[in-house]
């Protein structure tokens, strides 16, 4: 099977995502019949001239009315290559939390910029959030290339304006390509009208994209989501521990420690879908067995008896808040960590963070919707975590209300030294 890469649209209103994304969709031939004409029938409705490929992704009524993307409208598609999920997310200021959302499992971030506007707020701050989020590959997309002659002068400007910006960033790779997503200049053919530019078209790049190296292989981490044991007398005595790998790499003969318990034991075997397997390394979604009968339930730790990440109720982060309800020290939410859910107090908000200075105001009282700041929380139980920075599957969480069980913020814990 090959590879997915996840990667989420980003930048200002009217800066193309919708579009890109549905000139990608069309030109590699991932479009239904009835879908083009789905589409062709509601630009005509709407009196455009051309067939708004943009409103392959814009799936919200609301979005096609107002022409601007709401939620974030998820799509795979694949090449003979790669496979692909996309993720278009919302350009407007007060959506940032379906920003954040969108880029959460990001393997990369699409920045378009206008060419005539040059680098927005909107197109600083997300690409600030990209940044904070630990997203290791960007490529910034100057869109509109048709509309300033396909100058290259225009291109150099907005490129030196944006590698001004990446000095405050912490985006360890950044790419840049002039297209038109409207014409597909550069998109999934290279642009006779670019001919200055040598690198490759958006889809290349996009397919030759190295991400393996992104993910921790080094520190064993293997949350167990569900305890199996089939009632089958084929099979009889099996009991095993399904889950995703989070980090490492597993082996049968390796030893193990399991969380909170501490019991020792090696792995028995690893199973999946297709049979057993000689290793299991992120993101798999495996089934382990041990050599011993050991008492492991939903919400342990699976990992190696001299590399085992932290243990503790006290929990440092950086929130995006994402409720109507403001976030105040003192309130007592649900916090769900891999598979692990208990109570959390949140202690302290230490200061919110203005996202388009990086300005930390420690004189905030509260976090209110869309906001971002560090926070101390105080959990009921201990929870096993790395750093964001280290680990994006265990250094994540989300903070829900315990009386909805809805969603209310996305944390990511900091390491506590900083």
């Amino acid at each position: 099977m090959s590879e997915l890469l996840r990667f989420a649209t980003a930048g200002s209103v009217d800066d193309g995502k919708s579009t890109l994304i549905g000139r990608l969709l069309y030109d590699s031939k991932q479009i239904f019949e009835d879908q083009l004409r789905s589409v062709e029938a509601a630009s005509a409705a709407r009196g455009d001239e051309y067939t708004d490929l943009a409103l392959l992704t814009d799936g919200l009524r609301a979005e096609r009315e107002q022409g601007i993307t709401i939620d974030v409208a998820y799509r795979p598609f694949a090449t003979k290559k790669r496979r692909f999920v996309i993720a278009d997310t919302p350009g407007h200021v007060q959506h940032t939390r379906n920003m954040v959302t969108g880029i959460s499992t990001a393997d990369l971030v699409a920045v378009l910029i206008d060419a005539r506007a040059g680098v927005s707020e909107q197109s600083r701050r997300h690409a600030t959030l990209a940044s904070i989020m630990r997203v290791s590959h960007m490529v910034v997309c100057v869109n509109k290339m048709d509309l300033v002659s396909w100058d290259e002068a225009v291109f150099e400007e907005v490129k030196e304006e944006f590698i001004e910006l990446s000095t405050k960033l912490e985006v360890p790779d950044i790419t840049f390509i002039p297209m038109s997503a409207l014409l597909g200049d550069n998109v999934t053919q290279r642009s006779p009208n670019m001919p200055w530019y040598e690198g490759l078209p958006l889809l290349n790049y996009l397919e030759e994209l190295h991400i393996a190296s992104d993910r921790n292989l080094i520190d064993v981490r293997f949350p167990v989501q569900r305890v199996v044991r089939p009632v089958t007398s084929e099979h009889t005595g099996y009991r095993g521990y399904a889950g995703q790998v989070a980090g490492g790499v597993l082996e049968p003969g390796d030893d193990i420690v399991v969380l909170p318990s501490g019991l020792a034991s090696t792995i028995a075997s690893i199973d999946s879908f297709d049979g057993t397997l000689d290793a299991a390394f992120p993101p798999m979604s495996v089934t382990l067995r041990l050599a011993d009968d050991l008492d492991v339930s939903r919400g342990d730790m699976i990992c190696r008896p001299h590399n085992q990440p932290a243990a503790s109720q006290d929990i440092q982060a950086m929130v995006c808040w994402m409720s109507l309800d403001a976030m105040r020290p003192g309130s007592m939410l649900a916090i769900k960590h891999t598979t692990r859910t208990v109570r959390v107090l949140v202690k302290k908000l230490h200061y919110r963070l203005d996202v388009n200075s990086l300005h930390r105001d420690r004189d905030a009282g509260v976090l209110e919707l869309n906001d971002i700041g560090r926070v101390e929380l105080r959990t009921t139980a201990p929870l096993f975590f790395d750093a964001y920075s280290r680990n994006r599957l265990t250094g994540s969480f989300v903070l829900m209300d315990e009386a909805t069980n809805s969603t209310v913020g996305a944390g990511m814990i900091v390491d506590r030294s900083l």
